[in-house]
C-alpha cells in the first residue's frame, strides 16, 4: 500500500462557487483521520526551524490548524475574530474581499512588543486577510516570525502581496 500525499485527501470540486472555479475543498482533509494527522505534521514540520512565541489563528478555520501546533510546541494560541466577536478591549483592521469588505479584531493585550508570531490560516489566495493580521500584529509592536498556511492558491498572487514575509504552506495549486 503506497503512502497518501496531502494533496490526495483535497476534494476538488469543479465550477464552484462559479464556472471555470476549480474549488479545492479541505472538509474532505479533515473528515479522515489520516488527512488530518498529515495535514498536522506537515503543517508543523515546515517551520520546525521556525522561532516564534505565539500562534494566531484567523477565523474560523485556521483556528483548526493552529491549535494543535500551538499546543504541540507549547506556544501561546491567539484567536483573531470577526468583529464583534471578541468581549475585551480590541483593535481592528478593515480588509478588502473579493466582494465587499470585512473586519478583523484582535484583543489589545494578546500580542506583547517584541513578541515572534505565526500566522496560520487554512488557505492563502489573495493574501488580504494575512495582511490584515499583519498589520494587527505590527500594530500591537509584535513582528511576523512566519506565515503558515494548509494551502496556497499560487493564479491569485497573494504570495507575492506577501513577499517580505516568510510564507510556508503545505500544498500549492496553480490557477484560482
Amino acid at each position: 500500500m503506497t503512502m497518501k500525499k496531502l494533496e490526495d485527501y483535497v476534494r476538488t470540486i469543479p465550477n464552484f462557487p462559479e464556472e471555470g472555479i476549480m474549488f479545492r475543498d479541505i472538509t474532505s482533509v479533515l473528515q479522515d483521520p489520516d488527512g488530518f494527522k498529515l495535514a498536522i505534521d506537515e503543517m508543523q514540520n515546515l517551520v520546525k526551524d521556525l522561532d516564534f512565541d505565539v500562534v494566531l489563528g484567523a477565523e474560523s478555520r485556521g483556528f483548526i490548524f493552529s491549535a494543535p501546533i500551538a499546543y504541540n510546541r507549547g506556544k501561546a494560541l491567539v484567536p483573531v475574530r470577526k468583529k464583534g466577536k471578541l468581549p475585551c478591549d480590541t483593535i481592528e483592521v478593515e480588509y478588502d474581499l473579493e466582494y465587499g469588505k470585512a473586519v478583523l479584531e484582535l484583543h489589545k493585550d494578546s500580542i506583547k512588543p517584541g513578541q515572534k508570531v505565526l500566522l496560520v490560516d487554512d488557505l492563502m489566495a489573495t493574501g488580504g486577510t494575512i495582511e490584515a493580521m499583519i498589520k494587527l500584529v505590527e500594530r500591537l509592536g509584535g513582528e511576523v516570525a512566519g506565515i503558515l498556511v494548509l494551502m496556497e492558491l499560487k493564479g491569485l498572487n497573494g504570495r507575492e502581496r506577501l513577499k517580505d514575509y516568510r510564507l510556508d504552506a503545505a500544498i500549492s495549486y496553480e490557477g484560482k
